[in-house]
């Protein structure tokens, strides 16, 4: 799998409605390469190099696994799209014009793209709105950031300010500010994978369970009946403490709260680990520890085959997880269902993960998080 790159996109468009142009370049970037971090200022300028309408100019950060050939294959696709026909011998007017301003502090240089953008120093309408999202990225080429390029060129292109604002499509899928999202599922779902995408693309503070600290962890798989209600009672403590701490202290620079876990599965885990006798005292300390919890506004339950949970166990390779059996994985998932169906505390939405992989696959994602959001 790819590593994680930080795209810095040019867009451009003097032919027909302009800012819808741009807009769309957003939409589509969005949709196939990734999340958008920060969109510049529209600026507008006249034609340089040839004669021809205004342009509207601005740009655009995201993140994306994708390679910086992949991502440029993309854009020219959406230029065809668009009705682009790129001219290497002359500049031409154009509906859409997208470029590869600088991809992290990579040095990309072939037949068909050139990193950092040979003439992004050179140009105004690139550097200012380049300025607005990213004034202190470093050329690693010429070893001066953004700002620092732009004080030094001494030619302009008359840049105006346009009075519009390009939008952000990833606004449409945010959970509302202040609310909380629990995210949960069985062993090996993928409940943490998609809290930390959901964290990282719409500044969510994030609340992920700490099982790695819990001792009794190993111990309970090698020997369950030995080790069960230890765990469950650790478990239980650990996390309620940590529930009411997280969501006491929110980041004020965050839009609301993601976890990948409800305190409410400590019943479910517990109800197939423990005796009779051991469940009932277990329940009693559960109901008065829960009525003081707080309840997240949206509870979603990621639902794998008990094959796919196999795999993903086996894949990420946790030595006290490999003699994790299949029956245990099903009672846990019939636990869930059966209680999600009865409870009333919180809305619920159950998604099914068959065939999906939100992890390698952004479309995948996109559809989850429409789900999500009943979009």
């Amino acid at each position: 799998m790819e590593s994680k790159h930080t795209y810095y996109i040019a867009l451009g468009s003097n032919l027909g409605d302009r800012y819808a142009s741009l807009q769309s370049a957003v939409e589509f970037c969005f949709l196939e390469i990734g999340p958008i971090e920060k969109l510049s200022r529209i600026y507008e300028c006249e034609a340089q190099g040839f004669v021809g309408p205004s342009f509207y100019n601005a740009c655009i950060a995201l993140q994306s696994m994708l390679s910086p050939k992949q991502v440029l294959d993309k854009l020219l696709l959406f230029e065809i799209q668009e009705g682009r026909q790129r001219n290497r011998e002359n500049y031409t007017s154009r509906s859409i014009d997208l470029d590869i301003l600088m991809v992290d502090d990579l040095v990309v240089e072939n037949k068909n793209l050139i990193v950092p953008h040979p003439k992004m120093h050179l140009r105004d309408f690139v550097l200012r709105p380049l300025s607005d999202i990213a004034p202190e990225l470093v050329h690693p080429k010429l070893d001066c950031s953004t700002k620092e390029l732009l004080s030094q060129l001494a030619q302009t292109s008359n840049l105006e300010l346009v009075n519009l604002w390009l939008k952000n499509p990833s606004d449409r899928y945010a959970m509302p500010d202040g609310q909380y999202l629990a995210i949960e599922g069985n062993i090996g779902a993928g409940k943490t994978s998609l809290a930390q995408l959901i964290s990282t693309e719409f500044n969510a503070h994030l609340v992920l369970e700490r099982f790695s600290e819990n001792p009794f962890l190993p111990r309970f798989y090698k020997n369950p009946k030995r080790y069960a209600f230890s765990l469950e009672m650790s478990f239980l403590a650990e996390r309620y403490q940590q529930i009411n701490d997280d969501l006491s202290q929110l980041d004020l620079f965050s839009r609301f709260v993601v976890s990948d876990y409800f305190v409410f599965k400590s019943l479910i885990f517990s109800k197939v680990t423990l005796s009779e006798d051991e469940f009932s005292l277990y329940r009693k300390l559960f109901d008065i520890l829960y009525k003081d919890t707080p309840k997240p506004d949206l509870y979603v339950y990621l639902h794998q085959s008990i094959d796919q949970l196999k795999l993903n166990i086996e894949n990420r390779g946790r030595e006290y997880e490999s003699s994790i059996q299949a029956d245990y994985l099903q009672c846990i998932n019939d636990s869930y269902l059966e209680y999600l169906r009865t409870q009333q505390s919180f809305p619920v939405k159950i998604i099914d993960l068959t065939g999906i992989d939100f992890v390698n696959n952004r479309q995948d994602y996109l559809k989850i998080l429409k789900e999500i959001k009943g979009l």
